[in-house]
């Protein structure tokens, strides 16, 4: 198996899929298709039964890269209605039937944060830093992030990230259920293996069953969520503070905003 920008290797019933985008592994519409596409040859044949998603470099995602600010400005020339490739691509993520198991380092910031609740599970370490930081950038919430976020959390604990944009690490991370397993850094993948393993012992058909059962519906909200946040995105993206605010993450400083 090859894709671009992915690593993947199999064994005992397990595939590690590593993003290979390092250090910060910033994701594009093409990447996301990409992992879309590894998780369904995967799954379509009989030597995999669990995936642990993981990166190269310091970071898990950064998500898009808004030093690039340029490319990140919302055309008033573009289709309201028009769907967003990227968020295309998070719903096949979703629709996935391997259970998936994230290994989380460094930092998973935006629409990064959303390919990191995408997994049925996380094992992450200290160092992990998790930042919906949409607000920042005068921007709304991504990649489903605002229902599954708060299908993990809680409405009020998702909503303490959302409106402040605080970043949280690791350990507060594990304390309110949005890691499973804390571990050091140096453990970080073995640990997430070690899960995977577990699961893949079990019989195949079973898990995949169960799995279906407990996520019934999450695909179709994402797809539904992600066209709500698309529209949201395209309003706020054509605002003085969202210009302001690329350009603040950019230059990594505060944004001076003026409501317009």
């Amino acid at each position: 198996m090859q894709y671009k920008d992915l690593g993947i290797t199999v064994d005992n019933k397990v595939a590690v899929v590593e993003i290979q985008r390092g250090p910060n592994n910033f994701f594009t519409a093409e990447l996301i298709n990409n992992l879309a596409d590894a998780f369904t040859e995967l799954e379509a044949g009989d030597d995999v039964r669990a995936i642990v998603l993981c990166s190269e470099g310091k970071h898990f995602c950064a998500g898009n890269d808004f030093s690039r600010s340029e490319e990140n400005v919302v055309r008033e020339d573009r289709d309201p209605n028009a769907p967003n490739p990227l968020y295309a691509a998070a719903t096949r993520l979703f629709e996935a039937k391997l259970p998936v198991i994230g290994a989380i380092q460094g930092a998973a910031v935006g629409g990064g944060f959303g390919l990191a609740v995408m997994p049925d599970f996380r094992v992450v370490c200290p160092e992990a830093r998790f930042t919906a930081n949409f607000v920042k950038l005068g921007f709304h919430p991504g990649f489903g992030l605002t229902h599954t976020l708060p299908r993990l959390i809680g409405h009020q604990q998702a909503q303490l990230l959302f409106l402040t944009g605080r970043r949280i690490g690791g350990e507060e991370a594990y304390r309110i259920g949005l890691a499973d397993v804390l571990t050091d850094r140096e453990s970080l993948r073995d640990e997430a293996i070690k899960l995977a393993a577990e699961i893949a012992e079990n019989a195949p058909l079973a898990v995949r069953s169960v799995r279906t059962t407990m996520r019934t519906g999450l695909a179709a909200a994402v797809k539904a969520q992600t066209d709500h946040e698309n529209a949201e995105q395209y309003m706020l993206g054509l605002t003085e503070d969202h210009k302001e605010g690329v350009r603040a993450v950019a230059e990594r400083r505060p944004g001076n905003f003026v409501g317009r």
